[in-house]
């Protein structure tokens, strides 16, 4: 089963000769395991895509599909449960509440979802050990680096699947924006990790090194998919006529 299947989307903004379209007629398949990045110069709809792929906006037209699931046939509880179990947001602003220490952090969404707090933590020590900072599970926000706060944002996003066990969709904006090469390297370690083992990603990012983690990298402009190309590392990606 694919682990996402967009299929004509288009969404339009405000009405008569105001009317803005940020996604035209796109589509993209993201299969199990896969890593997909998507670059485009600012304006392009990448961002629009996440938010619409993830059931956190609605398309103007077109399907959407997760894990088998139609968003448009399910009702909103049903497609905030869906977002619980079987996608991860992962943001360049890591979103991490500063009053928690990262264990409490990664185990809070589990928490809401009704999780015991003794399952909470236990899973989500687990997910700390994958993005290698078992060792840092009591620290705070503030007492760690930026590529050691987005690899928590990562562990967080990765700490639950579904019911059925399957892995999650994982959707980054731009997740290595903030971070020096050091730690945007060890955080496209982790995703790429994490597809290896099953998940599946979908990744907005401007550096064509960073999509080269990818297996396959969409170019948008003006809200309509213009190219696709295959990395076989930085070297291979002559993006300028992408952008």
């Amino acid at each position: 089963m694919n682990a996402l299947e967009l299929v004509g989307l288009t969404k339009v903004h405000g009405t008569g000769v105001n009317t803005f379209r940020a996604l035209d007629n796109v589509s993209l398949t993201v299969g199990p395991g896969e890593l997909v990045a998507v670059m485009g110069p600012s304006g392009s709809g990448k961002t629009t895509l996440l938010t619409i792929a993830g059931g956190l906006e609605a398309p103007t037209e077109g399907q959407v599909i997760v894990r088998g699931h139609d968003l448009a046939s399910m009702t909103r509880d049903q497609r905030a449960a869906l977002r619980r179990s079987s996608v991860g947001y992962i943001f360049q602003e890591f979103n991490l509440l500063s009053a928690l220490t990262a264990v409490e952090n990664v185990a809070m969404p589990l928490e809401l979802d009704g999780c015991s707090s003794a399952t909470a933590r236990r899973l989500s020590m687990e997910s700390l050990a994958r993005v290698g900072l078992s060792d840092r599970a009591n620290h705070f926000p503030d007492d760690l680096s930026g590529g050691e706060r987005q690899r928590i944002a990562i562990a967080r996003a990765l700490v639950s699947r579904g019911q059925d066990g399957q892995h999650r969709l994982l959707l980054a904006d731009e997740p290595t924006g903030s971070l020096d090469t050091v730690n945007g390297d060890a955080v496209m370690e982790v995703l790429r990790s994490a597809c290896d083992e099953g998940a599946s990603g979908v990744m907005v990012t401007h550096d064509a090194r960073l999509a080269s983690w990818s297996d396959r990298i969409v170019f948008l402009r003006d809200g309509v998919v213009v190219d696709e190309a295959v990395p076989d590392g930085p070297e291979s990606l002559l993006v300028g006529d992408h952008q």
